[in-house]
C-alpha cells in the first residue's frame, strides 16, 4: 500500500485556521460533532480598575488543531467560523503527532515557557530528563542558556522553554 493511501486511512492532526477570536467557540462546536480537537490556550492576567482576572487565551491565535482521516474533511469545513485546513497545493498536510504531544506536555508541565517572536529552528532533540522526558523538538543556545524549541510547523509558530543541555540527546 502506497503512503497516501495509508494515510488516508488513518486519523492525523491537522491545523486549522479560524476567524480570530472564534478558536474556543469553534473548538466547542467541533467536538459536538463527535470530533477530536486541540486547543492550546495560555494562562493570562488581565487587570481592570476595580478588578483582575485569569483568563485562558489561544496560544496560537487563529489556530487550533483536529485529528481526521482527510476524507473528513468537509465534515470540519462545515462548521462556522472555520476559514480553512491548512496544507499544500490543494492537499491537506498532517502537523506530526510530536509536534501536538510537545505543546501538549509542555503545557501540562506548568514550565514556564515563551512564545517566540518569529519561527525558530535549531538541532533536533529529544528530551531524556525532566517533566518534558520523551519530549521531541529543537535546541538553540541563546545567550549561554539553552532553550528547548517546540514548533508546529505548518503555522510557522514556536514556544521556547530552557532546559539544560544534560537534559537532551541529539537526533
Amino acid at each position: 500500500m502506497n503512503h497516501f493511501k495509508e494515510s488516508c486511512l488513518m486519523e492525523n492532526w491537522f491545523a486549522v485556521y479560524t476567524q480570530v477570536r472564534h478558536e474556543k467557540k469553534v473548538s466547542k462546536e467541533i467536538e459536538n460533532r463527535d470530533i477530536e480537537t486541540y486547543l492550546p490556550l495560555r494562562q493570562q492576567t488581565s487587570y481592570w480598575k476595580d478588578r483582575k482576572k485569569i483568563v485562558h487565551l489561544p496560544l496560537f491565535p487563529g489556530y487550533l488543531f483536529v485529528k481526521i482521516r482527510p476524507e473528513k474533511r468537509t465534515d470540519v469545513l462545515k462548521v462556522p467560523g472555520i476559514v480553512r485546513i491548512l496544507g499544500v497545493n490543494g492537499e491537506l498536510t498532517p502537523v506530526p503527532e510530536y509536534q501536538i504531544e510537545g505543546i501538549k506536555e509542555l503545557l501540562e508541565s506548568g514550565l514556564k515557557y515563551e512564545i517566540a517572536k518569529q519561527y525558530v529552528s535549531g538541532r533536533e532533540v529529544e528530551v531524556t530528563k525532566g517533566l518534558l522526558a520523551g519530549t521531541e523538538g529543537k535546541i538553540i543556545e541563546l545567550r549561554g542558556h539553552y532553550k528547548l524549541i517546540l514548533s508546529v510547523d505548518i503555522i510557522k509558530r514556536s514556544i521556547l522553554v530552557e532546559v539544560g543541555i544534560d537534559q537532551v540527546d541529539l537526533l
